[in-house]
């Protein structure tokens, strides 16, 4: 929002209109010379921050994926122990399932044995 320089009455008196529209015109230019330099300094600095921040995001990127993919390996090897473990203990389970049936198989065939007789 440009400001317009403003005399007061008895500068205009003691220097006359022409003189006095020229400061007023200089002061003008003067200001919008420098609000033209720091819109463009703002947007240089802007720009600046933003290369900033788009170097920072891909390093923090870089560095996270870097996290996930470490943290997957290790899903990785803590599922295939895990199976590895369950692998076992079916086995193991099946050969004592196995046993119990065999155990409860003799018995019974005893008792039909016995009831045939």
């Amino acid at each position: 929002m440009p400001v317009t320089a403003k005399l007061s009455r008895k500068f205009y008196e003691t220097f006359g209109d022409e003189i006095a529209n020229e400061l007023v015109e200089w002061f003008n230019q003067v200001d919008a010379t420098y609000r033209a330099d720091l819109v463009q300094l703002n947007e240089l600095n802007f720009s600046r921050f933003e290369a900033k921040l788009d170097q920072h995001m891909t390093r923090l990127d870089a560095k996270w994926t870097g996290k996930w993919q470490e943290l997957d390996g290790k899903l990785d090897t803590r599922l295939a122990q895990l199976d590895a473990k369950l692998s076992s203990q079916r086995a193991d389970m099946i050969k004592w399932m196995f046993v119990f049936w065999l155990g409860m198989l003799v018995p019974l065939a005893g008792l039909m044995l016995g009831l045939m007789l």
